[in-house]
């Protein structure tokens, strides 16, 4: 929220709501005043913001563009064109939806689109960096999909190429799903879909986090090459929480109607608005230059870790994405989440490959926005290696969290 929007907001809300007012308060200053490395998270831009807090937020609007259930749709079915025509032009996308509330709710509307319960699909397993939506049985995707998973190569934690393809002959899959959540080198979408054709399966790429990349030219785009792409529109993207998918004219109605009316009712149209916004701001050379320093600074903080001494999996990345073992500096995942936690450096765990133990997931896009560069990585990977072998005292620790962040606000002002 900018130093601007958020008195503002807290000065209404504290005439009306001042309990709320200082919960808002307090999560700015958080935000602002420890490090935020978890890969899934940003500062979207003040204009996306006032967005978000427009008056399309009280516009109902089931339906499509020209085809709503609700009157008075005029000037959001302008906004919702806006945001299709500016995503299809960005990705190169001759479809686009924007009207996913999340990246769940692409991926299930992808399944439903092209699935029927019981089919069996081919994807990265939970493991290895799958997502809950890859056949997690405590998700929809477990339950209502036969889920076969393939793996990454136990010394390099690279996907098992082979192993996909022997998986997908031997099998059969209805669709095939690349992507992840912690894997972090480029996935080889043309290999993908050369698999999927060999089979006759669809191919449906989870593209939730590179997607950012790929706007910037960063990353590849899986757009040429799979029947779907799944996304989000935070993350690396920078806009607000929410999703997209981008597929080829030939399946447009399936997936249009795979979202409303089969799995969400009406659109959030500030929500979509906002996602204009930011399709806008990503099509910009300030954007492309951004997310190749995001990719320069998630190098540069793999290597310095290796240096401190973590295990980066497969040996670096290609992406604002890192994922490191710290059990060399004397703790688990969780435990070095927790210490760092208190020490004002804010991440997650996730799964490691081939491994019993949980590691560390970081990510550098939030970093990236607020201007941080190759410098701050280095200094980030010795701060956070202090903190885990704890040899880095809490106060001190925090202290030097605070200094840092200082000199780099999220929304200068």
């Amino acid at each position: 929220m900018s130093v601007t929007h958020a008195p503002q907001t807290a000065d209404v809300l504290a005439r009306q709501d001042p309990e709320l007012a200082e919960i808002l308060l307090g999560e700015l200053d958080r935000q602002a005043s420890t490090l935020q490395l978890i890969a899934a998270e940003n500062f979207c831009s003040p204009a996306v913001l006032a967005a978000l807090g427009s008056p399309l937020a009280n516009k109902y609007a089931e339906g499509y563009p020209g085809a709503r259930h609700h009157g008075g749709c005029e000037i959001v079915d302008v906004a919702e064109r806006l945001a299709v025509e500016r995503a299809k032009c960005l990705f190169g996308a001759e479809h686009a939806n924007v009207q996913a509330h999340s990246g769940s709710s692409a991926v299930l509307a992808a399944y439903a689109a092209l699935l029927r319960p019981g089919d069996t699909v081919l994807a990265l397993g939970l493991p290895y960096g799958g997502h809950l939506t890859h056949g997690s049985p405590a998700n929809f995707s477990g339950r209502w999909f036969d889920f076969v998973p393939y793996g990454v190569d136990a010394e390099t934690g690279i996907i098992d190429q082979e192993q996909v393809r022997t998986l997908a002959r031997t099998h059969r899959p209805k669709a095939i799903v690349c992507g992840s959540i912690a894997y972090p080198r480029h996935i080889d979408y043309a290999f993908f879909r050369e698999v999927a054709d060999e089979v006759g399966a669809y191919l449906i790429a989870d593209a939730a986090h590179p997607i950012g990349l790929v706007a910037g030219g960063a990353a590849p785009s899986p757009v040429p090459y799979a029947d779907i792409v799944c996304a989000t529109t935070h993350k690396v993207l920078r806009g607000p929480r929410g999703g997209m998918i981008l597929c080829g004219s030939e399946l447009a109605e399936r997936v249009d109607r795979a979202v409303f009316p089969f799995t969400q009712g009406g659109a959030q149209m500030h929500t979509i608005a906002a996602k204009a916004v930011a399709f806008g701001e990503a099509a910009t050379p300030e954007f492309a230059a951004y997310t190749r320093q995001v990719v320069a600074n998630a190098r540069v903080l793999a290597a310095a870790l290796a240096q401190e001494g973590c295990v980066v999996t497969t040996g670096g990345t290609d992406t604002h994405l890192v994922t490191a073992d710290p059990a060399p500096l004397g703790v688990d995942g969780r435990t070095a989440r927790g210490r760092l936690a208190a020490a004002g450096i804010v991440l997650d765990c996730c799964a490691l490959p081939h491994a019993d133990s949980r590691g560390l997931r970081l990510g550098t896009a939030a970093v990236t926005t607020q201007g941080m560069a190759e410098k701050e990585m280095t200094r980030i990977a010795a701060l956070l290696a202090g903190v885990v072998r704890g040899t880095a005292e809490g106060a001190r620790a925090r202290e030097e969290v605070r200094d840092l962040v200082d000199g780099f606000p999220p929304y200068p002002g």
